[in-house]
């Protein structure tokens, strides 16, 4: 396993109430333990939502790889969010791109179950552990979240803010300019791919409405 240089946690973040800064140094504590037990062999996945873990786990860990699975149903603004997110961090970044060529691709459904996940498995192979951005406060299907998790591949996974709330989330954003898609300020709280992500009013339920799909898999 290659060592990641520059684990460490950064200096102070700034302007951040005290509640939410005392989250923030705890997962920081969290990630600077689980890539040091991990080094190379551990990856972040990155949904182009917004720019937090980017921010977050790279102020720990410069070095680490940043994951981000192209579909090819992403709205531009995501992919937009995501070379805006290239620019400022200059991530060792590897996209997984889109497995046209598989029987099924267009048809409902297909991109959850049959591409994004085996584009996941395909980004996580021969890896130790991954981290995602996942929150208790995301859902009720998210509700029992918790900080580490084994997935189904056996990998170990971290999910460093798991306890934040949307107003920590906000806090963060706003303190330390966070790049966030612009998505999020048109009435999409949480995004997706394009055919099933519509406007809501609160957390995901504009992901699959109507269908009573809550998640895409890849966290299952």
């Amino acid at each position: 396993m290659t060592a990641i240089d520059a684990i460490g946690a950064p200096s102070a973040r700034r302007n951040l109430p005290a509640a939410t800064a005392a989250k923030v140094a705890a997962s920081e504590e969290e990630i600077a333990s689980f890539v040091s037990a991990h080094g190379a062999g551990a990856t972040l996945l990155c949904s182009g939502q917004d720019a937090v873990m980017v921010d977050l786990v790279l102020g720990v860990a410069p070095k680490l790889e940043v994951t981000f699975i192209d579909t090819g149903y992403h709205f531009p603004e995501t992919i937009e969010t995501m070379l805006s997110i290239v620019e400022r961090y200059r991530p060792k970044l590897r996209v997984v791109n889109p497995w046209r060529h598989l029987t099924g691709v267009g048809k409902p459904g297909f991109c959850c179950s049959d591409h994004k996940v085996e584009q996941l498995d395909l980004a996580l192979e021969g890896r130790t552990a991954w981290m995602s951005g996942i929150r208790r406060a995301d859902g009720e299907a998210r509700a029992d979240a918790s900080l580490r998790e084994t997935d189904r591949r056996g990998l170990a996974k971290l999910n460093p803010i798991v306890d934040w709330d949307d107003d920590d989330v906000v806090a963060f954003e706003v303190s330390q300019d966070i790049i966030i898609n612009p998505l999020r300020a048109k009435g999409y709280p949480s995004i997706g791919c394009k055919p099933c992500t519509s406007p809501s009013t609160s957390g995901r339920d504009g992901r699959w409405a109507g269908s009573g799909k809550s998640e895409c898999g890849i966290h299952l």
